[in-house]
């Protein structure tokens, strides 16, 4: 199907009782006017069968066949951009992911990949197939081993560290749980960590399409953490930070809350910067600071990193001309790298493109998958480029 021949098609009957089963707000995709917007927004746009502006136009014609059988949505990133963006309201991020569930339920067109991380994350509670109980693996090389991270499960603390399969398992992402308790340990607050008890928050099965596949890792982990009662809960990670502030309510009993904070480990940093509780020499640096789109577009969350970078002597900030709201995505997002690595790969290279623009020695994120990816894209394109996560930032001037 090709973009003439989907304007030939405009008189066709619309598919309702398809859009219905598909998306719970199917009646909005009907408002789309067919501007682009979307597909211009998208970052993986150019590397899609269809764009999401076709994908839509499809939908509305009936063409089931070629919706289902597409590339378009397994390779949404779920950045959230063309939502942000989009003059109609259309949350195309949503609908992607609807697209997702439905071939899941019809168990028709799903990546052999997808069945392997379901497979994977339901057997060991993480998404790389490791013994979980090595969860605090970053942590030997900490001499010395600090003493509360060595007592895990200590109840009535200041701040339970939610780590994420990332950061507990590629050693690229080590740096930033490290960092993170290094400050807990200089700044005397009381923390402590689930260990092997904690469990994959179950995002990357929710954006995959498996949305019942969340409810026993939501259960689990509200439980143990919830048996500790500590006032805040700290994640590094912005899908797990996302994960508790908007899908782990809804198994609360109906109650909503969870009797502790959730924060991000910027709002974190923010929150003990600002009661004088870090103490930081002066670091000479230009920095870029990147949006992670969980934390971005999906919560809001863009002063609190800033107030921590611009809190830092000597520092100096240059954004991106795409930033905040409209920050592009680094391409780790939605499943993505584990599809079609070559399409994270490209995103990844012109969002480090834009950084390498700024003039910047190094680019900052609050995000350990964006780290990842955009530390990959530096490799691999010979860039000589920092990439640190903004725990990393902190503890380098604190260590100074």
């Amino acid at each position: 199907m090709t973009t003439r021949s989907l304007g030939i098609l405009t008189e066709q009957r619309i598919d309702r009782e398809f859009m219905m089963q598909v998306d719970p707000e199917w009646k909005k995709i009907l408002t789309c006017y067919q501007c682009g917007t979307c597909s211009i927004s998208c970052p993986a746009s150019t590397l899609m069968d269809y764009t999401p502006r076709q994908l839509w136009q499809l939908m509305r014609l009936g063409l089931r066949d070629e919706v289902v059988n597409s590339r378009t949505f397994w390779l949404c990133t779920q950045c959230y951009a063309c939502s942000e963006r989009c003059p109609r309201g259309i949350m195309t991020g949503d609908t992607m992911r609807h697209l997702r569930e439905w071939s899941v339920k019809q168990l028709s067109g799903i990546p052999p990949n997808i069945v392997q991380l379901r497979n994977t994350v339901q057997a060991t509670h993480n998404i790389l197939n490791e013994d979980n109980n090595a969860r605090l693996i970053w942590s030997q090389n900490l001499d010395p081993m600090p003493a509360r991270l060595a007592k895990t499960k200590q109840s009535n603390v200041e701040a339970l560290l939610f780590m994420g399969c990332v950061s507990s398992f590629y050693p690229q992402a080590y740096s930033i749980p490290q960092s993170l308790v290094q400050i807990m340990e200089k700044t005397q607050v009381d923390y402590t960590t689930l260990g092997g008890e904690e469990w994959c928050c179950g995002y990357p099965l929710y954006g995959a399409g498996m949305k019942g596949e969340i409810e026993q890792f939501a259960k689990h982990n509200i439980e143990q953490v919830k048996t500790l009662a500590p006032k805040n809960l700290v994640a590094t990670c912005s899908s797990c930070y996302h994960t508790w502030k908007h899908l782990y309510p809804a198994y609360t009993n109906g109650r909503g809350n969870f009797g502790f904070n959730v924060l991000h480990a910027s709002e974190y940093l923010a929150q003990i910067i600002a009661d004088r509780r870090i103490q930081m020499a002066k670091l000479p640096m230009v920095v870029t600071y990147h949006d992670p789109c969980d934390l971005g577009r999906k919560n809001g969350v863009y002063d609190a990193p800033r107030d921590v970078i611009q809190s830092i002597p000597g520092i100096t900030l240059r954004e991106m001309p795409n930033n905040r709201a409209d920050a592009m995505c680094c391409g780790g997002g939605g499943d993505v790298a584990m599809l079609e690595a070559a399409v994270t790969d490209d995103i990844a290279v012109r969002r480090l493109s834009q950084a390498v623009g700024t003039g910047a020695e190094a680019i900052i994120s609050s995000c350990q998958q964006c780290k990842r990816t955009l530390l990959g894209a530096a490799r691999k394109t010979k860039t000589r480029i920092k990439i640190l996560d903004i725990t990393e930032l902190v503890w380098q001037a604190m260590e100074k």
